[in-house]
């Protein structure tokens, strides 16, 4: 279970390709927000999704966040190490009869909704299903009529209603690989994290989340959702849009980009700083509120 007697902070990207600016940014908020509070900031290598991890990703991530000083503490936490751990999990929840098999194919769920819905929300066809299912297939939840709330220390409340809104969701697929939202959670708790730092695209997974932490009776971190950072069409940065991976030769200027692009107030006597003087005036003088409330900023802003 979580100790909250001292902040402990992560950051977990997944090895699908080298960091771009939008992630390292994401990592540099984190690193600073646990930084400034004396606290552990911990590496975790989401690497659970085996198709979509590509060659040598891993160690790029490593030397990336080594170049330019986003130094972690204690060992590195690969997924793929701890997979008997989410399934004995999931065996409890079976025994409970809180999950079920779902046999339903993707195309019938997107074929039921409307085209304009933003996500799929589950129509409970195999609520009723039962152990064992000879037939391939995922394993989804049963949320209730709770009302999920929190408030994330830059977008402030944060309310959801999961029947409604997003119906029961998938903890594994029917490829046997474990949920990004189960995984989550019980490494968050096996590594004792207390508060999250993050993009604005996962705030919405985050009702979902607390959801599983109550009925594992696990604790709940602190919140924070960053703005995410956008190309020139007003995309999110990320691989599937062909972000680019940062360059490591001008640390430096990287660095400097990104503290701008987090509204921090830099002094014009660090525009010659070394990347260590600038972390370090960072860490002093981390203020999140200043991205208060925006959504998303331009990386040419």
């Amino acid at each position: 279970m979580s100790d909250t007697s001292r902040y402990i902070g992560r950051f977990a990207p997944s090895p699908t390709g080298s960091l771009h600016l939008g992630s390292l940014y994401t990592a540099l908020a984190s690193f600073l927000d646990a930084k400034a509070q004396q606290g552990l900031w911990l590496l975790r290598i989401d690497d659970l999704d085996t198709p979509r991890n590509t060659k040598d990703a891993a160690g790029n991530i490593l030397t990336t966040l080594e170049a330019f000083g986003l130094q972690w503490d204690d060992e590195v936490y690969y997924q793929s190490h701890h997979i008997s751990i989410y399934n004995d999990i999931l065996a409890t929840l079976q025994h409970h009869k809180l999950i079920y098999p779902c046999t339903c194919s993707r195309k019938t769920l997107t074929t039921s909704q409307s085209n304009t819905a933003t996500e799929v929300i589950y129509p409970n066809n195999c609520r009723d299903n039962t152990f064992p299912c000879p037939t391939p297939h995922a394993l989804r939840i049963k949320t209730d009529n709770r009302n999920i709330a929190f408030n994330d220390r830059l977008q402030g409340l944060i309310s959801q209603q999961l029947a409604s809104q997003h119906g029961d969701f998938i903890l594994k697929r029917k490829d046997h690989i474990i949920a990004y939202q189960f995984a989550v959670v019980i490494d968050d708790d096996r590594q004792s994290v207390n508060h999250v730092v993050r993009g604005m695209d996962l705030l919405d997974s985050t009702a979902k989340q607390i959801y599983l932490q109550q009925r594992l009776g696990l604790n709940t971190p602190n919140y924070l959702h960053v703005p995410i950072i956008t190309d020139e069409q007003g995309f999110k940065l990320s691989k599937q849009t062909k972000a680019q991976a940062v360059d490591l030769k001008s640390p430096t200027l990287v660095i400097f980009k990104l503290l701008h692009l987090l509204k921090q107030q830099l002094p014009v006597e660090l525009q010659n700083a070394s990347a260590a003087e600038l972390l370090n005036w960072a860490i002093t003088h981390w203020n999140p509120a200043a991205l208060k409330p925006i959504a998303a900023i331009p990386l040419d802003d």
